[in-house]
This record gives structure tokens, sequence and C-alpha cells, in this order.
């Protein structure tokens, strides 16, 4: 059985001792040290180093939101990939929607920050993923191969599988939301790692992210090309996280 990646992005939320509050309750937690996933969470900026810090005898990897492509510069409010890693993250979260949509990502940056993640040592956590306009319009699977080509496009391929693609509906994420039906994800995630086979000797691991809650988890999670999940305001109550983490791990043998 896979080893599937279970992890939460805070977006703007939680103060210092907020997130510290979450990361000792899962500090606390047997799922902390499971072996039958791979755990992450991404706080905001300002809580990293504490959260990290707290689980850092766990296996729980933290990460960060995003990074700046230059190791250093006239880059005012930016944040660069040796920074990520001083305050103890190992996985930056690229090319969100929300980043895409409000400031101004493009394919470009995109490829740019993942190619500068994978050679710092960082595990690059790409986000993909269609508008309700494209999706109705049956564009799915043709955005999503775009957005996989161009953010491993300048990568080096000795190191592509620091890579992880995690597909993220735009119509899915957020309040309102809709989950996405379990076998679209599935179908959406063979057309991605069949992409990644382009940049890769074997296909990357995709992850889905949106509308994920304790009431599809092991559906998605139990897809033959769904590697994981990446949940959102579910999972902001750390014991929302770990009951999620133990209903998917619940299934494997």
């Amino acid at each position: 059985m896979k080893t599937p990646w279970i992890g939460t992005s805070w977006k703007m939320n939680k103060t210092r001792a907020e997130a510290r509050d979450f990361a000792l309750a899962l500090a606390g937690s047997p799922v902390a040290r499971t072996e039958k996933a791979q755990l992450f969470v991404i706080p905001p900026f300002t809580a990293i180093a504490d959260v990290a810090h707290i689980l850092s005898p766990t296996r729980v990897r933290v990460g960060a939101q995003n990074m700046h492509w230059a190791d250093a510069g006239a880059w005012t409010g930016e944040i660069s990939p040796a920074m990520i890693r001083d305050v103890g993250a190992r996985i930056v979260e690229i090319g969100h929607s929300e980043r895409r949509a409000h400031f101004g990502e493009s394919d470009e940056t995109v490829a740019l920050k993942t190619a500068a993640a994978l050679a710092h040592d960082l595990i690059a956590l790409v986000c993909v993923g269609d508008t309700r306009r494209e999706y109705e319009a049956g564009e799915t699977s043709a955005v999503l191969a775009r957005q996989v080509r161009a953010a491993l496009s300048r990568i080096d391929p000795g190191r592509a599988r620091q890579a992880v693609i995690a597909y993220e509906p735009v119509w899915s994420i957020g309040e309102g939301g809709i989950p996405a039906d379990p076998d679209f994800a599935n179908r959406q995630h063979e057309i991605i790692k069949n992409e990644t086979l382009r940049a890769a000797a074997e296909p990357l691991d995709v992850i889905y992210g949106g509308s994920v809650n304790p009431g599809n988890c092991v559906a998605l999670a139990s897809r033959e090309h769904i590697d994981g999940l990446f949940i959102g305001r579910s999972a902001w109550a750390a014991q929302g996280y770990i009951g999620i983490v133990e209903s998917v791990v619940a299934r494997e043998p």
C-alpha cells in the first residue's frame, strides 16, 4: 500500500500562540509518529519556527506557503529558499490558485520557484487547478497538463522526485467549494502523473486538495492515482486534522 501525504495549509490564520497550541496537540498525538502516512503542516511565516521546533521530535514535516526564487537581493517583502530552511521548513507550497489570482503568480514564476526549491533541497508542493469556467468547458485536463509542464520546465531532472503536485480545483476550494467526485479527481491525477513523466523517470506523487473533509477523505485517498490529501479548513483545528489522519491510515493494513 502507498504511504499517503496528508497535510494542511493554514493560509492567513493563527497567531503564534494558536499555532503552538495546534502543534503541541499534534505532537502529543500518536499520529505524529505514524509510518503509515507522511504528515505535513504549513503555517504562516510568523509561526514556522515555533511549529517546526515543537514538531521536530515527530515525523511531521513543516512547510512555508510561498517563496521567492532568488537566494537573496532587493526583493522587499519576499522570503528566500535559504530563509525557509533556516526557520525549519522543508516543504514549500508554490503556485496556489489564490497566489495566481490575486498576486500575479504565473506559470513562469511557478517554474522559477519550483526549480529554486528543488535546488535548495526543499520539497516543492506545486499547486495546479482548473477554474469553474474551464471545468464546465471540459478544459480541465488540458489546463492541468499545461500547468504541470510549465511548473517542471526548469527543474534539474535529477531532483524531480522532490516535487509533489497538488491538484486543487479552483471551484472546489474555500468557503462554498464543491468537493470533486473521487473518480473525476482520480482521472485528473492520472493525467497529471503521465505529464510528470516528461520531467522525471517515474510519475511524481499527486495529492488532492479541495473541500476535503471527514466524510470524503477515505474515498479520495483510496483512489489509485491519488497519493494523499491537502486539507483546508477541516484541518485547521488540531483534532479535525488528527481525525482525518486517523480515518485515512485506519484503512491501511
